[in-house]
């Protein structure tokens, strides 16, 4: 099949999704799965196999972040239900005040995204993001947005992370200038972003209903709790640690094995307390017991608080596991392929191709670290003569093409709008305009500093 024909293939899909969820109202879940079977029967993906690719794409991501979504919510559940959110809230209010809170916790969402992955560490502040969004009467996107797009920058321009590190072996850039670059760019690039954020803010943007009834049943249920609980509020420094805990064990898992003693103890046990999920389940049951059990809560109301976060959490499970599936079938089906050898034959300059290659490829198939792998394999041998700074910025410039175009086929797209309560088209204006300034900001300093070198 011509790469023409598969280019227009994936922009029908992606308008057949838009038309589906934005003017038929349709299910996300179920208009994902339609745009799925379009891509893979128009583009000859045999059909004893379309299944096997869809349910592969939709199990692999979901084999990742389902755990993380449950869990995260059972935290969140339990963490409003204690009144610690809006204490940390209150806290934060004194000690920053109201001008300079988004910007604190902003500062906060780039500090945990250093070591923790965006899906991972975007759940567990969402107890946060409502905290604030009640205190304060405004938005979920005043908090929400500048912290997601921080945590999406750090995610694919710092090798803590999978798709940078993956980069500087691809093209044998020095992964400790990548890093510290990597780091560096993206505090100016954060900034942008920030008041980014704060521009696309001045525009009301209509939260679902979902989201709504979250915060009014969380603020109903503070106004019928006993005057006892009242008085008996966690504290912000508890909520603090907690939320910090499984940011501390990951990174522990992260940082410390490469210096232990293979198969000791002490390795084992980082590298069993250190994975998300294993990390958000000691979270949970120190949770449990702090805020609830040792407070007088009884099982039952655990129980009950644990079943409506799991309800709560099913529908952005099944939404971004269709999510995967989609990204897969446009694997699959090559349009990847397709739109990386068509910009490969326009020869760019280095630094730009790197850019606009990852750029359409995040665009087409969804992934970030799909994006910066393909593009860095691609261009490694044209790279192979630069020297050891060059490399890095030109996998930074992979890097930062990731960041922009987060749309429907990327799951964070979906993870993102589900729990800041936005819909499809509001997501596109927001969500998707932010990362794409970001990625275009560190893009152009990336070239900037190409330049002078």
């Amino acid at each position: 099949m011509s790469t023409t024909l598969l280019l227009t293939i994936a922009l029908a899909s992606v308008i057949l999704l838009l038309l589906l969820v934005i003017k038929a109202k349709v299910h996300p879940f179920i208009a994902l799965l339609v745009s799925s079977l379009f891509v893979a029967i128009t583009t000859g993906i045999p059909t004893g196999e379309i299944m096997k690719v869809i349910l592969g794409g939709m199990g692999g991501l979901l084999g990742n972040i389902a755990l993380i979504i449950v869990l995260g919510a059972i935290l969140g559940a339990i963490i409003e239900a204690s009144g610690g959110a809006d204490a940390l809230a209150n806290r934060f209010a004194k000690l920053c005040g109201p001008q300079r809170m988004v910007a604190a916790l902003t500062t906060v969402a780039f500090i945990l995204g250093l070591p923790v992955f965006f899906d991972v560490g975007f759940i567990i502040v969402v107890p946060l993001i409502y905290g604030f969004t009640k205190v304060l009467r405004v938005s979920t996107l005043k908090f929400g947005l500048p912290m997601a797009g921080m945590m999406l920058m750090v995610h694919v321009t710092v090798p803590t992370h999978p798709g940078p590190a993956a980069a500087a072996a691809l093209l044998n850039a020095d992964l400790g200038w990548l890093m510290l670059l990597g780091i560096a760019l993206s505090i100016p690039v954060g900034v942008v972003g920030y008041f980014a954020a704060k521009a696309i803010n001045r525009k009301n943007y209509a939260l679902s209903v979902q989201v709504l009834e979250q915060l009014q049943l969380t603020e109903s249920s503070e106004k019928t709790s006993s005057s006892e609980e009242k008085q008996n509020v966690p504290g912000a420094w508890v909520i603090s640690g907690l939320i910090v805990l499984p940011i501390f064990l990951i990174t522990l898992g992260t940082l410390l094995p490469p210096y232990l003693t293979p198969d000791s103890l002490l390795l084992n046990t980082l590298t069993l307390l250190g994975s998300p999920g294993i990390a958000l389940l000691v979270t949970v049951a120190l949770a449990a017991w702090l805020l609830g059990i040792r407070r007088g809560w009884t099982k039952d109301k655990i129980e009950s608080l644990s079943n409506n976060a799991i309800s709560t959490a099913a529908g952005v499970i099944l939404v971004s596991g269709a999510g995967g599936a989609f990204g897969r079938v446009l694997v699959e089906s090559g349009v990847g392929k397709a739109l990386a050898g068509s910009l490969q034959t326009i020869n760019l300059p280095l630094i730009p191709a790197a850019f606009i290659l990852s750029l359409a490829l995040r665009a087409s198939q969804g992934s970030a670290t799909v994006a910066i792998v393909t593009t860095c394999g691609l261009l490694s041998t044209a790279a192979a003569g630069l020297g050891d700074m060059q490399l890095v910025l030109v996998a930074l410039a992979a890097c930062f093409g990731a960041l922009g175009l987060s749309h429907v086929n990327d799951s964070g797209f979906w993870v993102v709008t589900r729990y800041l309560g936005l819909s499809v088209a509001d997501g596109l204006k927001t969500w998707t305009v932010l990362t794409t300034i970001m990625g275009l900001c560190g893009f152009a300093l990336t070239w900037l500093i190409w330049s002078f070198i």
